[in-house]
């Protein structure tokens, strides 16, 4: 327990930091930081597994249609999280991305209501009601919905659904989606260097160390999380899981002093409630089951 605390906290924290991280990147295109993220995190995850000497499985994978097609489109899903993830912060909108992951995990409930037909109790209506009211309040308020944590939390939810029915485990699915997504990431960034619109190759070699080290700090959090959710209860987990946004919060308001005030902060204010409430009832849910 004690030791799947610490991995799922300290991958939420990562994925907190990750603003920090692509500020560094400013100047490169958010489509070529998302190539190199590809590639590197490709290179790394295909060291991981030659050092384990775990291939079995991959003859397998690439084999099976069905798991190739559900894997095409996870790929179509997370890399539209990381392009809209990364444009959002190159742009000054860290704020707006953190709004995305606070409102996740209630995103996924309803996509398990509506996919999966799983049935949501009271507190969890009361959540999602909440939520959509303070995302109805943004929209009101700005002149137009928040669309960055609105793609940002359907395409993460919808990744996650996904993965869910996947038959592979959090190394092996990041590798094959990474795999399924490099050609277009080396052909992209092929032609721009081709065309002289890479700005790798003449960079600064901190800036070149920078993108590389995309690989790792893409794969390690992922493997982090995957090792602690199997250690804790799920109430635990979805308790944890508002680290990031919350440090993402942060940094967007009292580091990179991106506008938080009046009705957008009323707005937040609504959805934090959803989220309290969201958690309360999961604690609530861990308690009855632990005394039965």
């Amino acid at each position: 327990m004690r030791n799947g605390i610490l991995q799922a906290s300290l991958a939420y924290v990562i994925w907190g930091l990750f603003p920090l991280y692509f500020r560094l990147l400013h100047g490169v295109a958010a489509l070529e930081v998302l190539a190199h993220r590809v590639v590197w995190s490709l290179l790394f995850l295909l060291g991981v597994l030659t050092a384990r000497r775990h291939w079995a499985w991959l003859g397998p994978a690439l084999r099976n249609r069905r798991v190739v097609g559900l894997f095409l489109a996870s790929s179509a899903l997370i890399g539209t999280n990381w392009y809209v993830y990364i444009w959002a912060v190159s742009h000054g909108r860290v704020v707006d991305a953190s709004l995305g992951y606070f409102i996740t995990p209630l995103v996924n409930v309803v996509t398990g209501w509506l996919v999966l037909k799983e049935r949501l109790r009271p507190a969890q209506w009361g959540a999602v009601a909440t939520a959509a009211a303070g995302v109805a309040w943004l929209t009101w308020a700005q002149g137009t919905p928040p669309w960055i944590a609105l793609i940002l939390a359907a395409s993460f939810s919808s990744y996650g659904l996904l993965r869910k029915t996947a038959t592979l485990g959090a190394l092996e699915g990041l590798t094959l989606e990474t795999l399924l997504l490099g050609p277009l990431a080396l052909a992209g960034l092929g032609w721009a260097v081709a065309h002289g619109q890479s700005v790798f190759p003449g960079a600064p070699s901190d800036l070149q160390g920078l993108l590389m080290a995309a690989g790792p700090l893409t794969a390690v959090p992922l493997l982090l999380f995957a090792g602690g959710a199997r250690r804790i209860p799920l109430s635990l987990l979805g308790m944890l899981q508002y680290i990031g946004p919350t440090i993402q919060l942060a940094l967007g308001v009292w580091l990179f002093h991106e506008p938080f005030a009046g009705a957008r902060a009323q707005g937040f204010v609504i959805i934090w409630a959803a989220c309290a409430l969201f958690s309360a009832e999961l604690w609530w849910r861990s308690r009855q089951s632990a005394t039965m």
